[in-house]
């Protein structure tokens, strides 16, 4: 905070930008782009790490951890409740893979297949 400080009297000390280049300057949308997929390559040691991607993350884990659509759809800005709806198949999949591995039913042979929440995969709440 103290090198914020510093930044923004170099530059228009009442900017909202919450990121602040070495001039103090607010950064644009294609420094940030650069940073998250430099930093994300570093990092995980695979190129297209970028700042939609890390959205589209946050969203996930959100669903994933039990938030609601529509607060979801608020917190991203999406105007129609459809776009925001794109992150329900990922936890569809995810929960039938955690169902197949660890529920006692799902373990039954594949004729019984009425039992197995894998055929959910691909699906979409309506």
């Amino acid at each position: 905070l103290v090198a914020r400080a510093t930044l923004l009297t170099q530059a228009d000390p009442t900017t909202a930008a919450l990121w602040l280049g070495i001039r103090g300057n607010p950064l644009g949308v294609r420094q940030i782009q650069f940073i998250v997929k430099r930093y994300g390559f570093l990092g995980t040691g695979r190129m297209g790490v970028h700042p939609h991607l890390l959205r589209h993350s946050c969203a996930t884990h959100l669903l994933e951890g039990g938030a609601d659509l529509r607060s979801i759809q608020e917190f991203l800005g999406h105007a129609s409740m459809r776009t925001t709806e794109r992150y329900t198949h990922v936890t569809l999949d995810r929960l039938a893979e955690v169902y197949d591995r660890s529920h006692p039913l799902a373990r039954l042979p594949p004729e019984q297949p009425l039992n197995r929440i894998s055929s959910l995969k691909g699906s979409r709440i309506e």
